[in-house]
C-alpha cells in the first residue's frame, strides 16, 4: 500500500524571475528558504515557505514554453491558499494593484473564494476558512 504523508512542494516555472520572486515573497508573503543560481541551466531555483513549511519551488529557465493557465485548462488547475478573512485579502491585493475575480461561493461547503493571477497568469485561489 502506498502511504503519502503530505504535499512536499509545488514547482512553478516563471518567465520573469525577479517579478515572480517579488510577487511570491512581497505580495503573498512567502519566506525564502534558499536561492540558488544554476549556471549550467541558466536557471534560478527559489525555495519558499509558508508559515515555516516548505511549499513552493520557483524556477526560471530561458525561454520556457507557454501553457494554458485558466482555472478550467487541462492539467494542474490552480494553487489555493486558505485565508481567514477573504474581504481583507481582496482589499490587500487591491491595494497592491492585483485584480481579483468576483467572490464566489463554493456550492458544497458554502465557503467564499476568489482567484487572482500570478505574473505568468497562473491561477491562484484564496479560500476563506
Amino acid at each position: 500500500m502506498l502511504t503519502l504523508n503530505k504535499v512536499h512542494h509545488i514547482a512553478i516555472l516563471c518567465s520573469d524571475y525577479q517579478k515572480s520572486k517579488a510577487f511570491y515573497t512581497e505580495i503573498l508573503g512567502l519566506t525564502i528558504i534558499r536561492e540558488i543560481y544554476r549556471e549550467e541551466r541558466q536557471s534560478y531555483k527559489l525555495d519558499l515557505a509558508l508559515n515555516g513549511s516548505y511549499v513552493i519551488e520557483l524556477f526560471s529557465f530561458p525561454d520556457p514554453p507557454k501553457r494554458p493557465s485558466r482555472p478550467e485548462a487541462v492539467g494542474l488547475r490552480h494553487l489555493a491558499f486558505e485565508v481567514i478573512n477573504l474581504n481583507e485579502t481582496v482589499a490587500f491585493l487591491t491595494s497592491k494593484n492585483i485584480e481579483s475575480e468576483p467572490i464566489r461561493i463554493d456550492e458544497t461547503t458554502e465557503k467564499r473564494f476568489t482567484f487572482i493571477a500570478d505574473p505568468d497568469l497562473l491561477p491562484i485561489e484564496f479560500y476563506e476558512r
